[in-house]
């Protein structure tokens, strides 16, 4: 049962996105909720022979977790996206020199975006986490085009170097999804049919 709404018809627990990203920031801002951002201190290095699938589902858990120790009557969201390049996961480059070296291996590659979402509330004992798996399949690519891409957007934080939002999506021949913001950062789909079962009133 949804919790009630405040007199001013807004609901009475706040939102929390536990992310220092901005995509998921921007991302949940489409749902005109009134949440804040709290940076979740989640060490994210990978368990010894943990599958990509795995390690989004437990480091969006604990990202969720790790705000709402802090945030004890929030809803929290919490979100990882794993790249996933035959079985092997690929984190955010960081740099130009690693973006080179994941665009060249995946080229001509099917990769699976494993995009986690968990939502947290310790107050009420709520807890579901879920995956939205995204296959993208890339082009061929040459260096060269590989080159001008990653001077033009220099998309170093983002898992996989390309934001299909942006001039990415030249790089791709398809993307196939049942939640299509999840290759952005967040699944907004599940989002919203997590955050209403956990009691929140969408508008």
């Amino acid at each position: 049962m949804p919790e009630p709404l405040s007199e001013t018809g807004a609901n009475t627990r706040p939102l929390v996105l536990g992310s220092s990203s901005r995509y998921r920031r921007e991302l949940l801002e489409r749902l005109h909720l009134p949440f804040t951002v709290a940076s979740p201190d989640t060490d994210e290095a990978p368990l010894p022979g943990e599958a990509p699938r795995a390690l989004a589902l437990r480091l969006a858990l604990a990202k969720a977790h790790a705000v709402a120790a802090q945030h004890p009557g929030a809803v929290v969201i919490g979100s990882d996206q794993v790249a996933d390049l035959g079985g092997e996961p690929l984190g955010k480059p960081g740099d130009h020199a690693r973006a080179t070296r994941q665009l060249q291996r995946m080229s001509g590659q099917t990769v699976i975006f494993q995009t986690a979402v968990a939502v947290v509330c310790r107050a009420t004992g709520f807890e579901q986490v879920d995956i939205a798996p995204v296959e993208v399949r890339f082009r061929t690519l040459d260096g060269a085009t590989i080159e001008r891409y990653l001077r033009a957007e220099q998309p170093y934080d983002c898992a996989g170097s390309a934001k299909s939002e942006g001039l990415g999506i030249a790089l791709l021949d398809a993307i196939v999804s049942d939640d299509p913001t999840a290759l952005v950062g967040l699944p907004l789909i599940r989002t919203c049919r997590m955050l209403r079962a956990a009691g929140l009133v969408l508008p």
